[in-house]
C-alpha cells in the first residue's frame, strides 16, 4: 500500500489550502475556518510536504502565492467544487427543460395503441426530450441492455422474468380472436373444433426460445392450433384479415381498436385462456434516477389511459349490439 503524502490529502486539508491561497495570511484563515492559528499552520506544513512546494512565501507586504500555488488555487476551487456537487442532492427534473434523449424498448403489438399515447404525452410535458424506441426481437438481449443503459425502460409480457430486475404491473387484457367480418364461421359461432382446425395468423417470436401465452396454454390443455402465417409487424394484421380466411388470436384492445375501422369481427376465445398480463422492467442502475421515474409514471398513466378508452369502447360496442337487435 503506498504511503506517498498526497495519499492524504483530504477535504479539509482541500478547504485549508483554498482558504490560504485566498486570504494570503494565515491568521485569517485561522478566523474564517474558526481553527487556531498553530493549527492552520502545521495544516500549511502537511500542505507544503504533499505539494512540494512553499505554496505561501513571505514578500514586502505580506504573503504571497507562488507560481505553483497560484495553479493550486484554481485546482483547488474545481476540487471543492466537485465535492460539493457529489456531496449536494442532485437537482430537480423538470420535464418542460429536460433534453434528455428517453430509450424504450417495446414488442411490436405495443405500436398501435401504447407507444403513440406515450410519445403524445412526451412531447406534451417534455417537448425539448427525445424517445427512441427499440423493438424488441429474438437477437436483442433486453436485460444486458437494461444494465448497459443502452434502455431505460421495456415494456412486455412474457415469462420466465430476470430476477435482478425491477417490476411494475401494467394492466391486463383478455384474448380475444379476430377474423374477416364475412367469414362463415362469425354466424356459425365460434367453437372449440372450429378454432382449432382454422388457419391461423400469428406474430413472428420477439424472444429466442419463446412461446406464446397462447400455444403455452393451448399445451397445457393437450390442445394445438394451426399457425399457417406468421408476419412480424402487428400493424399488418387488419390488411392480411380483411384480405383472407385467417384468425388471429390477441389482446381485446388490440382486436377493439380496429373492429370499428376494418371489416373485422371480434369474437370471445371459445376456450378458458389466462389474461396478457403486461409489465414494465428497469435495472437498478436507474431506479432511483428523477428522470427515469418519470418516464415510468408516464408509461404506467399512459397504460391506465389506454384501458379506460377500451373500456369505453367495449361498453359502446355492447349498447351498438343491443340497439341492433332491438331495432330488429
Amino acid at each position: 500500500m503506498s504511503n506517498r503524502p498526497h495519499d492524504h490529502l483530504d477535504t479539509n486539508l482541500l478547504r485549508v489550502l483554498h482558504t490560504l491561497l485566498v486570504e494570503r495570511s494565515v491568521t485569517r484563515t485561522a478566523m474564517k475556518l474558526g481553527q487556531s492559528q498553530p493549527a492552520i499552520s502545521n495544516m500549511l506544513k502537511r500542505l507544503r510536504e504533499i505539494t512540494g512546494d512553499a505554496i505561501l512565501v513571505r514578500g514586502k507586504n505580506g504573503m504571497t502565492a507562488t507560481e505553483r500555488g497560484e495553479e493550486l488555487l484554481l485546482l483547488a476551487k474545481q476540487g471543492l467544487s466537485v465535492m460539493e456537487s457529489i456531496s449536494s442532492p442532485a437537482p430537480a427534473f423538470l420535464p418542460a427543460q429536460t433534453q434528455r434523449v428517453f430509450h424504450l424498448g417495446a414488442p411490436d403489438y405495443l405500436s398501435v395503441l401504447l407507444i403513440p399515447l406515450i410519445m403524445e404525452k412526451v412531447r406534451e410535458q417534455a417537448p425539448h426530450a427525445g424517445l427512441v424506441v427499440h423493438s424488441l426481437n429474438a437477437g436483442f438481449d433486453y436485460s444486458s441492455a437494461l444494465e448497459g443503459g443502452e434502455l431505460d425502460v421495456v415494456i412486455g409480457n412474457w415469462p420466465d422474468l430476470p430476477q435482478h430486475l425491477h417490476l411494475a404491473h401494467l394492466f391486463e387484457d383478455e384474448l380475444v380472436c379476430m377474423l374477416n367480418r364475412e367469414h362463415p364461421v362469425v354466424k356459425k359461432g365460434l367453437s372449440l373444433k372450429y378454432y382449432l382446425e382454422m388457419a391461423h395468423l400469428a406474430p413472428t417470436p420477439y424472444m429466442m426460445g419463446h412461446r406464446s401465452i397462447i400455444d403455452s396454454a393451448l399445451a397445457e390443455q393437450g390442445l394445438k392450433r394451426q399457425i399457417k402465417m406468421t408476419i412480424p409487424y402487428f400493424g399488418m394484421v387488419p390488411y392480411v384479415l380483411s384480405k383472407t380466411d385467417l384468425i388471429f388470436t390477441t389482446s381485446r384492445s388490440f382486436a377493439m381498436h380496429f373492429a370499428g375501422q376494418w371489416p373485422i369481427a371480434v369474437l370471445p376465445m371459445p376456450v378458458p385462456m389466462p389474461k396478457m398480463r403486461f409489465f414494465m422492467l428497469w435495472h437498478e442502475r436507474s431506479h432511483a434516477a428523477a428522470e427515469v421515474q418519470w418516464l415510468r409514471k408516464l408509461v404506467s398513466d399512459s397504460s391506465r389511459e389506454i384501458m379506460g378508452r377500451s373500456a369505453e369502447e367495449l361498453t359502446g360496442g355492447m349498447l351498438n349490439e343491443l340497439k341492433a337487435a332491438w331495432w330488429k
